[in-house]
């Protein structure tokens, strides 16, 4: 009788503890597993500058030479001209390439810098290999197609918790279809 009752105290009690002890200890992760998969975009001059016209994307999502390509063609930007002053231009540059996915080691920013050759600098995060390879089940409809959507570039219109840096598919709700199950 005392074994058993033993047994499922220490039962109970590691039961009781799981959440604690599966959740990670830098908060990336809770106990589920969601988290962050890139560290989040921290800088207010970047989200200030950069967000007021798109999202603004993790620098975790491409290496440093895409980074320094996008920043030094503003003049046009994917058909847009958004110049910086050059204190600012310099600051979120510093950011970004600082925080590169081939400078960091959270989560998938590794991953993403593995998926290109040396050589390689993508101006679109929808051009890497990682990008296509974890979008590839993805119907067009869904998000070309799609109203709601209008693009693969629109992270946060389908990763519900995009802007804290969290793309886990569990997380993702297609607009006008619901949650996103491969």
């Amino acid at each position: 009788m005392k074994k058993t009752m033993l047994t499922l105290t220490l039962l109970g009690i590691a039961l009781g503890g799981a959440p604690w002890v599966l959740a990670d200890d830098k908060g990336e992760r809770n106990f589920l597993g969601y988290g962050r998969d890139v560290d989040p975009a921290l800088s207010a001059t970047y989200k200030e500058e950069c967000g007021s016209c798109h999202f603004a994307y993790q620098p975790g999502l491409l290496p440093e030479q895409s980074w320094k390509g996008i920043m030094t063609g503003l003049n046009d930007h994917f058909g847009d001209n958004a110049e910086l002053e050059q204190p600012v231009l310099d600051q979120i540059s510093q950011y970004l390439t600082a925080n590169a996915a081939d400078r960091t080691k959270t989560g998938r920013s590794p991953g993403i810098a593995k998926s290109l050759a040396a050589k390689d600098a993508p101006l679109r995060i929808t051009e890497t290999a990682y990008f296509r390879r974890k979008h590839d089940e993805v119907p067009l409809r869904m998000v070309k197609d799609n109203p709601k959507v209008g693009s693969f570039s629109q992270c946060q219109a389908c990763h519900t918790k995009a802007d804290t840096g969290s793309y886990d598919e569990n997380q993702v709700r297609i607009p006008g279809f619901g949650r996103w199950d491969d």
